[in-house]
């Protein structure tokens, strides 16, 4: 059995990241999910709900996904300056 662990109550930190990139982008969470789908990872609306309300863990290829398909850099969505 996996282990979740929480950072200050958290799931993950790149939640409203992604809110905001699908948000600039116009894009709902579904058609968000349908394009993480046409990259074979397997997500629906409601997983996308849960990654902005930062209520389920990111995986890393999902997070590599994000980025590309929004258009941000890894560290944009980690609100790090390079």
């Amino acid at each position: 059995m996996m282990k979740i662990y929480d950072y200050n109550g958290y799931a993950n930190i790149v939640g409203k990241r992604i809110q905001e990139a699908r948000k600039n982008k116009k894009i709902t969470q579904d058609e968000l999910a349908a394009k993480m789908q046409l990259r074979n990872i397997i997500i629906g609306q409601k997983g996308i709900s849960r990654i902005e309300k930062g209520e389920r863990f990111v995986t890393d290829y999902e997070l590599l996904n994000f980025a590309e398909i929004l258009n941000v850099d890894l560290y944009w969505l980690f609100d790090i300056q390079k």
